[in-house]
């Protein structure tokens, strides 16, 4: 697994190790793609082809912030997941009661726990929805993403990189 800072390390005054700085890519453009999926399938063939993979580089530009919204926050979905959450930790308080108590109503100490527990969340969780009055009363996923992609490559091995996948593109259009 890579780090987004770069693999090499750059060792401190103390002797501790730490990534390196963030560079900008170096080389030369020899493909560009519209999905990330397509300059990765251009990287797996040059691969198959015995090509020094190591050389390459993608990089995404034009970034852009995609908000997808996936669904509708209501009063009782906020009540309900505040209520589910409140009864977690009421069962884990209980079972710690339970455990350090010393009594013998384990059981139902613990049953009070998540109902208390459940009831405080719910209300919470209504409150938060109440205070918010509408705005932003929807559920959504969110990413960052490129609208066209680059595959750089260094100068000594550009020129085969971008007959590769010339190559590439030809074959699959035949």
């Amino acid at each position: 697994m890579t780090s987004p800072l770069g693999t090499s390390q750059m060792r401190f005054r103390s002797g501790a190790v730490g990534p390196a700085l963030p560079t900008p890519p170096t080389g030369f453009a020899v493909a560009a793609y519209p999905t990330y999926a397509q300059a990765q399938e251009a990287i797996e063939h040059l691969a198959k082809n015995d090509f020094s993979i190591e050389d390459v580089t993608i990089v995404g530009t034009d970034l852009q912030m995609v908000e997808r919204v996936t669904g509708r926050l209501t009063a009782g979905k906020l009540a309900g997941a505040g209520a589910a959450s409140g009864a977690w930790f009421g069962l884990f308080v209980g079972l710690l009661m339970s455990f350090y108590g010393g009594t013998n109503a384990g059981f139902a100490l613990i049953a009070v726990s998540v109902a208390i527990g459940a009831v405080f969340g719910a209300v919470m969780g209504y409150l938060g929805y109440s205070v918010a009055k509408g705005r932003r009363d929807f559920t959504s996923s969110s990413q960052v993403v490129a609208r066209r992609y680059d595959v750089l490559c260094q100068p000594r091995t550009a020129e085969q990189a971008r007959n590769l996948l010339a190559r590439m593109e030809l074959g699959g259009r035949v």
